[in-house]
């Protein structure tokens, strides 16, 4: 089964990331794509407990049967470091290297040199980049760009960080989240 593992802290889910998962698993041809979202990011400070964050992502994917979340992360507890979710979820999922991929975003990967192990992370699956505007890839260190893929996919501006302050200056994020997860920002007041 060839699989996508899209790890973050999805705080909250919005829609550039199922139109990314979607338009990646029909270019890619994955089976299925994992959300694996982020008990404690360690470049990132979510806003919302891990559990709301599930919750909402639940809500975001449903009904989608490519689509599935693991909890492996928060499973786990502590600072989510990738190289420990992808060994964690290759034995798991009872996948090889070749048939097990992690999506990131070219903004992570200016500081992919950076993350706990990033070596072992090419060496374990395949690394699948959407590229976000203003990458270069001369910026990037030339052991990593060798081992890494380039999704062949649009680009959509949106972000969870712009949502959050679309949503405290009580703008609208209507056609930014489902509106399941609209619904469920707005009940249980988060981002307030």
């Amino acid at each position: 089964m060839k699989v996508c593992l899209f790890g973050g802290t999805f705080d909250p889910p919005h829609i550039g990331h199922l139109l990314i998962a979607q338009t990646l698993c029909e270019a890619e041809k994955f089976d299925k794509i994992f959300f694996v979202p982020a008990n404690e990011s360690p470049n990132k400070n979510a806003f919302t407990e891990p559990k709301t964050r599930v919750e909402m992502l639940k809500l975001a994917v449903e009904g989608n049967p490519n689509f599935e979340i693991s909890d492996n992360e928060i499973k786990r507890g502590g600072i989510s470091y990738t190289i420990d979710t992808i060994r964690s979820l290759k034995s798991e999922l009872k996948t090889n290297g070749e048939q097990l991929h992690y999506l990131i975003g070219s903004d992570c990967l200016l500081d992919f040199h950076n993350w706990k192990e990033p070596k072992a992370i090419l060496e374990e699956c395949q690394v699948v980049v959407a590229i976000r505007p203003g990458f270069r890839p001369s910026d990037i260190p030339a052991w990593i760009l060798h081992k890494i893929h380039f999704a062949n996919i649009p680009r959509f501006e949106i972000s969870s960080t712009n949502i959050r302050k679309r949503w405290v200056e009580n703008k609208t994020i209507r056609y930014m989240v489902t509106l399941p997860v609209w619904e469920f920002i707005d009940q249980h007041k988060l981002y307030n």
